[in-house]
């Protein structure tokens, strides 16, 4: 009942609670100013590590994610059995995971990388269906589409990523719980280190 990454969703689930539709409002309340956390952190990070260049911003992005992603591992298998979405443990995991995602956030707007982001799956199928009719219209310029063809390429690529991640944590989250966290928490740390 929490979206750790998406506070569009959130504002959806509070005014179901608030209609009488769900469960678990302070959770869904407290992941706001969290996922805030995140990204006010992500901000301090890079304003101090900017003068050792970008690499060492985006390295420090990936290890600030990873310790909050590791955090929310842990405290989600500590709180389960989850009895209440409104107990002190289920909102303090969702607040880690709230935060980690702040950061993740940020690093797209806070970090200049090639590509399209990672974590707005809406804008990225409004801009794959706007650039599919641009590539089919008469009005659009051969030269342009060329430049719409490559940018439409990235943002499938990255659309097709996100749908198997999502598949891919759905299925390990019901054969490993929480536990399957590792992965990516592992892949953050790696990402830290190339960087």
């Amino acid at each position: 009942g929490l979206f750790t990454a998406h506070v569009t969703g959130n504002f959806v689930l509070i005014g179901a609670d608030v209609a009488g539709f769900g469960q678990g409002i302070f959770m869904k309340l407290m992941a706001f100013p969290a996922f805030i956390v995140g990204v006010v952190l992500s901000s301090a990070l890079v304003k101090i590590a900017r003068p050792k260049g970008a690499s060492r911003s985006a390295a420090v992005l990936y290890s600030a994610q990873a310790a909050l992603l590791l955090a929310f591992c842990v405290s989600c298998i500590a709180a389960q059995p989850v009895v209440s979405a409104a107990g002190v443990p289920v909102v303090v995991c969702g607040m880690l995971g709230a935060a980690a995602m702040g950061v993740q956030n940020a690093h797209g707007r806070l970090i200049a990388r090639a590509g399209v982001p990672n974590t707005v799956m809406t804008g990225n199928v409004t801009q794959a269906v706007l650039d599919a009719i641009d590539i089919v219209s008469s009005e659009v310029p051969a030269d342009a589409k060329t430049a719409i063809r490559a940018r439409l390429g990235k943002t499938l690529q990255a659309v097709a990523c996100f749908s198997v991640g999502a598949i891919a944590g759905a299925l390990a989250y019901r054969h490993v719980s929480f536990w399957a966290l590792l992965l990516p928490f592992a892949l953050l740390v790696w990402l830290a280190l190339a960087a």
